[in-house]
């Protein structure tokens, strides 16, 4: 008992973190292009972020029972895959990298079953036929494609809505311009908050039922359980609406404290933006991880927002874009599944040697 209200407060640690982590993701620009003030832009964040987190939960299911085989889950498995996504999701704040917390809880939750499983490889689902939906599904299509492609999206995306807006307002006045994008891009900080809420706080979702899951299903004193604890039996993998609200609540909180670090990398040092250019990254990247997230693909917000300023920034010409700081970014981006996964199958590797892991 006791060690399943650790993973569940250790996930919503992980939440929290990513709250704060990947605040930059749908503030960075209001902030640089002087929309709202840091404090007006992370409580809007807050807000939406909270209202997307109980919207669906199709990236929740994806996380909790669609990358790797249930039956081969521990607790132990799900403890070490979030500590090591902890981790990296520190490291990479503090030096300031918008790197993907999606990936890290994915590269954790692989390396960690892996090890589980004594390096038996056939316990990720790397490609499975689905035949009620008659789709693929595992990681492959629903992470390593989607890791490929939809950054690709947000810089085609990106380019093509920032050269149609130049098109339809090229003979408008700058300050008509300034003022009429200040307004719009209220509404598409607000849409990307909502979006991020509906794809990065479900993945959260997914590990705190996954884990309820496995500790029901592999321990008998789960039956046990006095009545006030019972919301905690989990017969069948189900993210319960107090799953729900809790990690809502805590990537708004995380939200709300801010990741000023980021911000400035995301904001400031990639591109210098204008009110028109925040409008079209932000609405850019509201779209394309809203379609994801009805499809249950766990994008990475990070890349997405990251991709989509640099699609909008090419629009005034190659060098706008630091692309020193981009190199910076796409390290991180390749090192997290990897390293998350060397480092979940590692702790768990060590929890065996000293006996506190099977």
């Amino acid at each position: 008992m006791f060690l399943i209200l650790t993973i569940v407060l250790v996930a919503l640690v992980f939440e929290f973190i990513n709250g704060f982590h990947d605040t930059a993701n749908a503030i960075a620009t209001s902030v640089a292009t002087k929309v709202l003030s840091p404090r007006q832009a992370v409580i809007l964040s807050a807000v939406c972020n909270l209202l997307g987190a109980l919207a669906g939960t199709a990236v929740a299911t994806t996380i909790g029972k669609g990358l790797v085989d249930m039956n081969a889950v521990t607790p132990m498995t799900l403890l070490c895959a979030l500590i090591g996504a902890i981790i990296w999701n520190l490291v990479t704040w503090w030096l300031g990298l918008p790197s993907s917390s999606s990936h890290a809880l994915i590269g954790g939750l692989c390396g960690a079953a892996l090890a589980t499983a004594h390096g038996n490889w056939n316990v990720l689902r790397w490609a499975v036929h689905n035949p009620a939906t008659h789709k693929l599904e595992g990681l492959w299509p629903k992470v390593v494609l989607p890791m490929i492609l939809a950054p690709a999206f947000g810089i085609v995306v990106g380019f093509v809505v920032m050269a149609i807006l130049l098109a339809l307002f090229h003979s408008w006045r700058p300050n008509t311009i300034n003022r009429v994008f200040r307004r719009c891009q209220f509404f598409s900080a607000a849409w990307m908050s909502f979006s991020h809420g509906t794809n990065d706080a479900q993945k959260t979702m997914g590990i705190i039922a996954l884990t309820l899951f496995t500790a029901t299903t592999q321990s008998p004193a789960f039956d046990e359980l006095p009545g006030w604890l019972g919301f905690l039996r989990s017969p069948e993998f189900k993210v319960y609406l107090w799953i729900k609200v809790a990690c809502a609540i805590t990537i708004a909180a995380g939200t709300a404290v801010g990741g000023w670090r980021i911000i400035r990398t995301l904001g400031k040092k990639m591109v210098k933006l204008q009110p028109i250019h925040g409008f079209a990254a932000q609405t850019t990247s509201a779209a394309i991880i809203q379609a994801a997230s009805s499809m249950g693909i766990p994008l990475s917000t990070t890349h997405i927002m990251s991709t989509a300023i640099m699609g909008v920034g090419m629009t005034r010409r190659l060098n706008a874009v630091k692309w020193s700081v981009v190199e910076r970014m796409v390290w991180a981006w390749v090192l997290t599944l990897p390293i998350t996964a060397m480092a979940s199958y590692g702790f768990f590797q060590l929890l065996r040697l000293v006996g506190l892991a099977g």
